[in-house]
């Protein structure tokens, strides 16, 4: 096609950890052990996911909208613990949904599929953003797989305003004439970011087409989950708002961690949060945004640690 850059770009999934450990300063003496897990689910989709260590999983890790499994490489790499990182439905290498119904919910159930298989005994599940609702709704009515959940930049008060930016960007342009393109507009949206750190998302998060063009992995139907720009407030509030009745149901120990620049979570959130479950534990990230685990991996990791700490035991 006219106009297109059809030079190739490789990509190997799993060479890339040495750049996460040399942005953040971790040993990795040897590459990591880390492979691609698949669970079938009724109707022939599939949930793929980032199955690390070769040990049972202590920690799920479900990631926000528009993101995959490898969002979480650096976290992981610094807990040093076995874990599963899953790509949610219409996400990365997971199936796409025939009706484009990405909600809690339904992306919950699908979790508890996939979790069963290879995770039925983790410790802990860690979901940011859409991941976090997700989590939410799983620990609400999966609770048997949800013994500690920590919340990453999210709560059931999330809305349209809070998110116009996020979602302005998911539903930006899907295709790109250029690698280059497609990370000039990555930039913009993310200033506070390293290049390196934004390619490699990049690269986990598009694929290259046969012309030499670029494309978004994820599935775009996949907003519906999230407030956009044609949506009416009474359908959001008829998609997340109910959610905090899932929440105040939780019975596990929970912990709500905030990006201090992020405008997703404000202090009304925390406030209800605190009133539905009054013993859960808030922590601030300075300098971090709404993707906690992009800007400040180490500090999650370390509040990640902290959290867990005397539930298993030590790495």
């Amino acid at each position: 096609m006219a106009g297109m850059d059809a030079s190739r770009i490789e990509y190997d999934e799993f060479g890339l950890f040495h750049e996460n450990a040399s942005e953040y300063g971790l040993d990795l003496a040897a590459p990591p052990i880390v492979r691609r897990v698949e669970t079938e689910l009724p109707g022939g989709r599939r949930v793929s996911g980032l199955l690390w260590g070769d040990a049972a999983p202590q920690i799920v890790f479900l990631h926000g909208g528009a993101q995959n499994a490898h969002t979480w490489d650096t976290v992981v790499l610094r807990l040093g613990r076995p874990a599963l990182a899953l790509d949610l439905p219409g996400h990365g290498h997971s199936g796409w949904r025939d009706d484009g119904l990405y909600t809690p919910a339904t992306m919950a159930d699908d979790v508890a599929v996939a979790m069963r298989e290879h995770a039925p005994d983790a410790a802990l599940v860690v979901g940011m953003s859409m991941g976090g609702m997700t989590s939410i709704a799983l620990a609400a009515h999966h609770r048997e797989l949800v013994r500690r959940l920590a919340l990453v930049d999210i709560t059931p008060g999330v809305d349209r305003s809070k998110t116009k930016a996020i979602v302005d960007f998911v539903n930006g342009p899907q295709t790109f004439p250029s690698f280059q393109a497609l990370l000039d507009r990555t930039i913009e949206h993310n200033p506070t970011r390293t290049v390196s750190s934004l390619r490699r998302g990049i690269l986990h998060n598009a694929l290259q087409l046969e012309d030499g063009s670029w494309r978004w992995r994820y599935d775009r139907m996949n907003h519906r989950l999230a407030p956009d720009a044609d949506a009416q407030p009474d359908d959001i509030e008829a998609t997340m708002h109910p959610l905090w009745a899932d929440f105040e149901a939780i019975t596990a120990p929970i912990m709500l961690v905030r990006g201090a620049t992020s405008p997703v979570v404000d202090d009304a959130d925390v406030a209800e949060a605190r009133r539905r479950q009054p013993t859960i534990r808030v922590e601030v990230v300075e300098g971090a945004g709404h993707s906690i685990q992009g800007d400040r991996p180490l500090e999650l990791a370390a509040l990640i640690e902290d959290f867990i700490e005397g539930v298993i035991a030590p790495r």
